[in-house]
Parts: structure tokens; sequence; C-alpha cells
């Protein structure tokens, strides 16, 4: 269910979990390290009311002592009585006690509440961060990253900031409903049975308004989000609006949005300011019901004085948990249904558990190795903590590691056996793929749009399981090794370019330990990359953010400098120059070639000029390999990669 849009939390409306008492529950036994202390501090704010209900009953004791001592008319002159002020005194401090107990009980509750709210989202989000390195890609491909994103964020904070108010609220609320409904009960029951009807036609004006306003608030939500949603497209657009003469258009449309907005918003604001005078109305009521009946009961001697000035306090703390009840279960609703989803995300399927690199004692191997201009592993230091924790199985199937656990330089033969896949199980879209690369080949995957290259390169790193045949490197299966193991061996450069907040040296050393300055500098000089890094405010210790500027161009030069600093013995390029310009893709296609040296390298571009230097083409479509061969001889054989190059230099009239 997706979150309410637009930024008005005050009236959306609340989201309904698909089974409540079944989320609660989960939410519950997440929290079962911290129940103890819920309790107490549920306890702590039901004693906290429980002074607080106390509080007018005794002052009902201090009024009748005053009234005792009040001078009296006898024969039309005043005679003065005395005033026990030793008990009005005792009375007095002891209602001071009794609020003062309620404001810290009250405060020590909010507290402990607030402490263990956030510790539980504190521990949602871990749970969600940790849940999200478990989670096949094939969920990502069904659900939206933005989806995601509002579970970690809004339907966590959600369950922070409204569990502990909910919960507190709703104790103390019942606590104070009951305790006032029993004092005044126990004080006079004619009076307590005229407060109720007072309260009761309160609150059935109230429904009546809270009913009607639900629609126009729910209608606000829309056209705020019609609002905000116009906004943000007519502004990332901004130039084709322009280019396009769109800008009347767009106004038309947004005046139209914005005066739904108006007319729904102003509904709602004025139904749901109603509600504020309505309670005072309702207590002002009770108030004039009280002093009557009240009044009318003095006089005749049933009561005395001090009971009209506790009812008067009574019917304030009768009312007031009434509409705090229906805000406390509204919240609790947008709890659970904020916890359906966290949990709902918590419970989907993960990947299989593989041994991490810490259990394998390879932690350490990684970073102590480095390779040499010719390509070869070289040692930095020690290895003796590689074979830690490892089985004889385990050192035997590891890529980059021999059966004694020492490392060894991995070649780079890719062998692709009869492969079949689909992200569904009856759409396949691989349906026999078979190839042999040698090491050090470079291998470029062609095709048009929806061919499966890309699928090929993700089966490939293991991003998603095969259905049928194999995929070895060196001879060694790599369903049998971890995922990690896999991706080691791997440097990447994608389409699409990813710059996280940090320095651009944090960048494109990323994820690999014992990077030098030299090395960062010579990625970037092989690149072209160099003098713009240098001419920026702190060079390569610029933190990249909102405020830095990158082109697109430069973000994938970025990446690129990434991938050469990885340094791994097999090297993946989707696209990878796609968003430069000709001569920067002539100088990316150096450093490239370079790169490529000893690497096994696979290609995928839509540009087939850039691939003619290929070892070995393929070249596919609808899922199958179609054709393979060198560019001489794919063109020699005028079949579909003929047509598919040909077609780049055809100008149609």
């Amino acid at each position: 269910m997706p979150g309410p849009r637009g930024p008005m939390g005050g009236g959306r409306t609340v989201e309904k979990p698909a089974n409540f008492g079944n989320v609660m529950g989960k939410l519950v036994h997440y929290c079962r390290n911290y129940l103890p202390v819920i309790i107490i501090a549920l306890v702590l704010g039901a004693a906290g009311t429980i002074c607080q209900i106390i509080g007018p009953d005794k002052l009902k004791d201090m009024t009748n002592e005053i009234v005792k001592g009040l001078p009296a008319i006898v024969n039309g002159k005043p005679v003065m009585n005395s005033v026990d002020f030793n008990a009005v005194g005792r009375i007095a401090w002891l209602l001071v006690a009794l609020y003062v107990g309620y404001a810290v009980l009250s405060y020590v509750q909010s507290w402990m509440m607030a402490n263990v709210t956030q510790r539980t989202a504190q521990r949602l989000r871990e749970s969600i961060s940790v849940k999200i390195n478990k989670l096949p890609l094939k969920y990502f491909d069904k659900v939206s990253y933005g989806d995601v994103l509002s579970r970690i964020t809004n339907d966590v904070d959600a369950i922070g900031q409204t569990l502990g108010q909910s919960l507190g609220s709703l104790i103390t609320s019942a606590t104070l409903f009951v305790g006032a409904l029993v004092m005044m009960f126990y004080n006079n029951v004619i009076m307590t049975l005229c407060a109720i009807g007072a309260s009761i036609l309160g609150l059935i004006i109230m429904m009546v308004i809270m009913k009607s306003s639900q629609k126009y608030f729910a209608r606000q939500q829309m056209a705020l989000g019609d609002v905000n949603g116009h906004i943000e497209e007519m502004y990332a657009g901004h130039l084709i609006v322009k280019a396009y003469n769109g800008e009347a258009d767009s106004i038309r449309r947004f005046e139209k949005y914005n005066a739904d907005l108006y007319e729904s918003g102003w509904k709602s604001q004025f139904l749901s300011g109603l509600m504020m005078p309505l309670m005072n109305f309702v207590g002002n009521f009770g108030y004039v019901i009280v002093c009557v009946v009240g009044a009318a009961l003095a006089m005749d001697g049933q009561i005395e004085f001090g009971v009209i000035v506790a009812f008067m306090m009574y019917i304030r703390l009768f009312t007031q948990p009434l509409s705090q009840f229906a805000q406390a279960f509204q919240n609790l609703q947008r709890c659970a249904a904020a916890a359906e989803r966290v949990f709902g995300f918590l419970e989907e399927p993960e990947m299989d558990a593989e041994p991490t690199k810490a259990e394998l004692g390879v932690a350490d191997a990684a970073a102590s190795t480095a390779r040499t201009d010719s390509g070869k592993l070289a040692h930095r230091g020690t290895h003796a903590n590689a074979t830690a924790g490892m089985t004889a199985s385990q050192r035997s199937q590891l890529l980059g590691y021999d059966a004694a656990g020492n490392p060894r330089t991995v070649r780079g033969d890719v062998e692709f056996s009869h492969v079949r896949f689909g992200y569904e199980p009856d759409k396949p879209i691989i349906h026999d793929f078979s190839a042999s690369v040698s090491a050090g080949q470079k291998v470029a995957i062609v095709g048009p749009t929806g061919a499966g290259k890309t699928t090929m390169v993700n089966l490939l790193m293991r991003f998603y399981e095969i259905s049928g045949g194999s995929i070895s490197i060196d001879g060694i299966d790599t369903t049998s090794v971890p995922r990690w193991n896999v991706h080691d061996q791997f440097s990447m450069v994608l389409q699409d370019t990813w710059v996280f907040r940090g320095t651009v040296r944090e960048n494109i050393a990323y994820s690999k330990p014992g990077v030098t300055d030299e090395q960062i500098v010579s990625a970037c000089k092989a690149v072209g990359l160099d003098h713009f890094v240098r001419s920026l405010p702190q060079g390569y210790d610029t933190v990249l953010d909102d405020n830095t500027s990158l082109s697109q161009g430069q973000r994938q030069l970025l990446t690129i400098a990434r991938a050469m600093v990885q340094d791994a013995p097999i090297l993946i390029l989707d696209e990878a120059t796609s968003s430069v310009d000709t001569r920067t893709e002539e100088l990316i296609q150096k450093a490239m070639d370079a790169l490529t040296v000893g690497r096994t390298s696979f290609v995928i571009a839509h540009r087939l000029s850039t691939i003619r230097d290929a070892d070995m083409i393929l070249v596919m479509n609808h899922g199958d390999v179609i054709e393979r061969g060198t560019h001489e001889e794919l063109l020699a054989a005028g079949g579909f990669y003929a047509d598919l190059y040909n077609s780049q230099f055809t100008l149609t009239d």
C-alpha cells in the first residue's frame, strides 16, 4: 500500500492494515526484548493518571474546609467561623505531591517509550539494511526502488512516531476515562448521568462532522498529489516544456489541479477546524449542566459545594479521553499499516546463505595482493590468514585460491554451456546459450534491444540464477562458489553511472582496499579526467554531492577510472562510452584497449564501430546466439550482423 502523498500529514487519510491483529502480534514479538520496559512505562503512565484523577477529589475536600470557615449571616450580622488552615494546608501539600507525581511519572513514561520506540525503529532499519543485501535482484524487478525506500524511511518513521504516542496515550486515556467516571459516580450519581448525557450529545455531533470531513481529506490528498506530481514533472522537463512552447498548457493544468486542491482543502480544514470549538462546547456545556444541577442539589442539601468544584474538573477529565481514543486508534492503524509493509519486506524470500569472506578466512588475503604491470598477482604480505576456518573442499572451490589456500592468478577462461534462463519460469529469455571464451579475449555481445545481451552478463556475475546449463570460470562452476567470490573477479562499467556522496578519491577506490594515490591519479589520467579533478576546489579530496556539478560524461569517466583501479581479471563494459562525446570516446577506447590487455573482457555496445577489434563477436536475437565470429568474418557472411552494422551508415530519404 503506497503511503499518503504530500507533506500535509495532519489531514491525511489513515491506511488500514489487512490484518490488524496479526501485524500487531508481529510487532510485539519484534519488540519482545523491550516488553518489560514498555510494561513499566505504561504502569507509570497509569499511576500518573491516577494521581491526576485523585486531585479533584482532594480539591473538593479543600473547598469544603474553606466553606466551613466562611462567615455566616445570623440575624443580619456576619458571624465569623474559623477556617482550619492546618487541614487546608495538609490537603494543599497533598495536591502538590499528587500533581508533581503526575508530572514526574508522565515524564518518565514519555522518556522510556521514546527510547523504546526509537530503538525499535533503529533495529528495523538495521534489519532492512541487512535484508536488502540478501534479496535476489528479481525482487527489485517487481518492486520499485521508491517503494523500498519508502519502507526504510516513511514506514519505519511512522512506526517509531506513532507506536510510542498511541500506546501511552491509549493507556492513560483509558485510565483517565474510567477513573474519572468512577470518581464521578462516587461523588454523585445524578450529576454523573447529566454529565454523560451532555458528553454524548457532543460526541454525536463530532462523529457527524468527522464522517463528513473524511471524504474531503481524501480528495485533498489526491489533489495535493496531482499538484506535486505536476510541479515535479514540469520542473524536471522544464527545457522540453520551453522548447515545445508548452508553458500555456502547463499553467492551465496547474491551475486546474490547484483549484481542486483549494476546493477540497478549505472544506476539509473548515470542518476539521470545528473540532476544537466543538470539544470546548462539550466541555463548557458540561460545566453549565454541572453548575445548574449541582446548585439545585446543593440548595436542597444533598451535596456539598465542594462536589460542584470537583465535578467541574472531572467533566474535563471525562471528555478529554474521548477525542484521544479516536486519535490513538488512528495512530495504531497507521502504525500497523506501516508495520505490515515493513514485515512484508523482511519476510521476502532470501538468496541461499553462503559463507562470508571472514568465515572462509580470505578477508585479509584479498587486501594483501596486487597486480604487477604484467597482470600477475604479487604478494604484498603474508597469507597465513587466508586458510583460516576453511575446509579442504572450500579451498579447492574458491576462485583465486588453490587447494592449499594460497592466492593464484585467475586466468579468465569463461565457458557458457547450454545456458537457459527466464525471469518467469514459463517465459524463457535465454533458450540455449553456449560459448567458450579464452583468457584475455575481447568478446563483444551485440544485437537489437531485448535480445538478452545484458541478461547474459547478469547471469555471468550470478546476479540471477540460471534455469539450466552451467557457467564456469577457469573450469570452476560459478554456482559452486560464493557470490562474492564471483564478483571479486569482475570490474564493471555500466551505462547508468553511480556516484555516491564522498570524495573523488573515495569514489574511485570504492570497496578496493590498499589503493594508492598513484593508482588513482594514473587511472584518471588514462581516461582524461585528471585535469578536471585538479580544477575542483579540493582536487581529489573534493566531496561529490548536490553542490558539485558533474556532467554525465564526467560521471562515466569516473566510473571507468573506478573499474581500472579495481584491476579484476574479467572486465564488463555495458555501453560504457554511450554518454561521452566522440573525442572522449576515442580517448576512453585507447584506455580500455590498454586495460583489456591480459584480461577477459565482455563488451555490450549498440555502436558497432566501437567493437570492430573484438576477438569474438556474439550476435544475439531473441535469447539465442545466431551468429559468431570476428568483425570481418561476420561482414563477409552478409547476415544479421552485417545488416545491423551497415544500418548505422544508411541514410533514408
